[in-house]
């Protein structure tokens, strides 16, 4: 076999059917990454547990998802999006859902165009976009500012997700949600103010184990390329923040692409152009760490798969070297 077996993809009819007989108030629809779940834990602190229908979205199944919605009733009810940026073409989803009756609320933290801000601004009801905090953050300023829980699990959350890495639970916790398994029982736990425990512990030691294997795995299987930025390009095996500083440390670069056999990519990079990046290539982010996708042909994957790398290695390092510090 060449390739792995796809994993089965989202259940539409099932996702359809629950949002239509939903019994909570407001449904959230959000990344699905540490932030994510902080802020699924602050919604749910805000509107009690079993207000809140919870939808954990990867960027690009993002339009998908709004889209189910908006064929949906809303009833008055709140359509809360967080964790995620501006998509091209999405307004319509927006503006179908808010004729079906629902009231929408959006806070993210990635950059936006101010064209993006004015197109959305003028849809919903409100959008909350502060590059300062994590999307967590945003969610306990607006939703629990009193509440002592909130603010706490806000600075454990932006802690990792805006690197600052000065509190050694953010690393814990953000290395446990990489196994997306662990989403629901990481965020009851922080609904409580407990931010460790036996399962999270290990967990944390089983992925540490295994995460080193994929990094000396990663490392071994590296391009370094790029004239004006250092660029290392190579398989993503896993672990995909935890990896590119690895690889930055070891093999001294600017600019950290590690991409799949489906064509998605991560970028990671020391001057903050990893959004300018990103965007060429169909994806965003923020200025040090984003995504995006390459549209792989049956050759690429092959390449990729056989010598560890293909033309699109070069073509987004060579991208990188024009884009000004």
């Amino acid at each position: 076999m060449f390739f792995r077996k796809r994993r089965a993809g989202p259940d539409i009819a099932k996702i359809s059917a629950d949002i239509a007989l939903r019994t909570a108030k407001v449904v959230h629809l959000t990344h699905n990454d540490f932030d994510a779940v902080g802020a699924d834990a602050v919604h749910r602190i805000r509107y009690r547990d079993g207000e809140v229908f919870t939808i954990f979205s990867s960027v690009g199944k993002f339009p998908m998802y709004l889209e189910i919605i908006s064929q949906i009733a809303g009833n008055g009810d709140t359509l809360s999006i967080s964790d995620l940026s501006y998509k091209r073409g999405i307004e319509q989803h927006l503006r179908r859902s808010k004729q079906k009756g629902w009231r929408i609320e959006w806070r993210d933290h990635h950059r936006w165009h101010e064209d993006e801000i004015g197109i959305i601004r003028s849809i919903v009801d409100l959008l909350h976009i502060d590059t300062g905090k994590c999307a967590c953050g945003i969610c306990a300023e607006d939703l629990a500012p009193d509440n002592a829980i909130t603010q706490e699990i806000a600075l454990v959350v932006c802690d990792y997700d805006l690197w600052r890495h000065q509190d050694p639970r953010s690393g814990v916790l953000g290395l446990v949600l990489q196994r997306h398994e662990n989403r629901e029982h990481v965020r009851d736990m922080l609904m409580m103010g407990v931010f460790d425990d036996k399962i999270i512990r290990a967990q944390y030691e089983d992925i540490t184990r295994e995460m080193h294997r994929v990094m000396e795995r990663t490392k071994r299987t590296a391009s370094i390329l790029g004239k004006k930025h250092r660029t290392v390009v190579a398989p993503m095996y896993g672990y995909p923040s935890e990896t590119a500083a690895y690889l930055r440390k070891e093999l001294r670069s600017d600019i950290e692409v590690l991409v799949s056999s489906s064509g998605k990519f991560s970028i990671r990079s020391v001057p903050h152009i990893s959004h300018n990046i990103a965007r060429e290539f169909g994806g965003g982010g923020h200025p040090q760490a984003a995504g995006g996708f390459f549209h792989f042909t049956l050759k690429d994957k092959l390449l990729l798969l056989l010598f560890k790398k293909n033309r699109w290695f070069t073509r987004i390092a060579d991208y990188a070297d024009t884009i000004e510090k």
